[in-house]
């Protein structure tokens, strides 16, 4: 069935319901922003049982293993999120704004209050990781708030109640607080549920510095940065590189603007950037 592909519109309206769960304080009571009795869309709600059902420890593993083999296609970055672009453009009604002009806003944003050009880049290429439904994968299996798998799911999770239809939620081996992991093992040894974060983490390991892979890996793993759901898997370098991801995180989701980004004028500078960090092609 095609809801069971694309419940949502666009890739993006994910991250505009993250703006409704985490609006900028001055914007919006902190009570006011988790109203998820009466959501404005439905099919938010329908991916995230989507979601929630279907992403088990098995499936995790086993597109760890299909995708991690990095041999579905060979592009230069830029031509990455070009390539993204054919499927995600003028996704996102608030702003009309493509995929690759958002994260050069992102970046932007970044560079203009004077971080590390390795942050700079991180913002570019954050959301680079959604090549995946170019590849086929559901939508589901691409953006959405991640979380642990392999262990017992928090009450944190949005929508955690749809869990209720995940056969690991019945299995012994997954539905305890620790599941498979050892407690404050470090999230290094905890699989993710997949997605754009994951793959991106994967492709980009060798080549960026560490916190960058932070921000990559676990921007979207909110039951932990705003709930502080995992503590008991986190280690004591968890919680320092976490800092990083909390800073990256507002670039994401309040850096979009009506006005876009001059692509030509700004490629050069990024065109320059990719080449110190990363190869001339990258293997997805």
């Amino acid at each position: 069935m095609i809801s069971e592909i694309a419940p949502l519109a666009s890739l993006d309206q994910w991250e505009d319901d993250l703006l409704l769960r985490y609006p900028e304080p001055e914007h919006k009571a902190k009570e006011e922003y988790r109203n998820y009795d009466s959501p404005e869309r439905d099919t938010v709600r329908e991916f995230y049982r989507l979601n929630h059902t279907y992403q088990t420890y098995d499936f995790v593993r086993e597109k760890e293993r299909e995708f991690l083999a990095f041999n579905k296609k060979e592009l230069p970055v830029w031509g990455a999120m070009e390539f993204l672009n054919t499927l995600v453009d003028d996704s996102d009604p608030d702003t009309d704004l493509d995929q690759l002009q958002h994260l050069l806003q992102t970046a932007e944003a970044i560079r203009a209050d004077g971080h590390p050009d390795w942050f700079v880049l991180t913002g570019l290429l954050h959301d680079m990781g959604k090549v995946l439904c170019l590849f086929g994968e559901p939508q589901w299996a691409v953006v959405g708030d991640t979380f642990p798998v392999g262990c017992q799911h928090s009450d944190k999770i949005v929508y955690s109640e749809y869990f209720v239809k995940n056969p690991d939620s019945y299995d012994e081996r997954y539905n305890t607080k620790y599941g498979v992991y050892e407690p404050n093992c470090g999230l290094r040894n905890v699989h993710m549920s997949w997605g754009h974060d994951e793959y991106l983490y994967q492709i980009m390991k060798n080549y960026m510095p560490e916190p960058a892979l932070y921000m990559m890996r676990y921007h979207s793993f909110y039951s932990q940065h705003r709930e502080g759901a995992y503590d008991h898997l986190m280690d004591e370098h968890d919680h320092e590189m976490f800092k990083w991801v909390d800073k990256f995180n507002p670039y994401d989701l309040y850096s979009k603007s009506p006005k876009p980004p001059v692509v030509s004028e700004l490629k050069p500078y990024y065109e320059a950037l990719i080449a110190k960090y990363l190869p001339a092609t990258l293997k997805l």
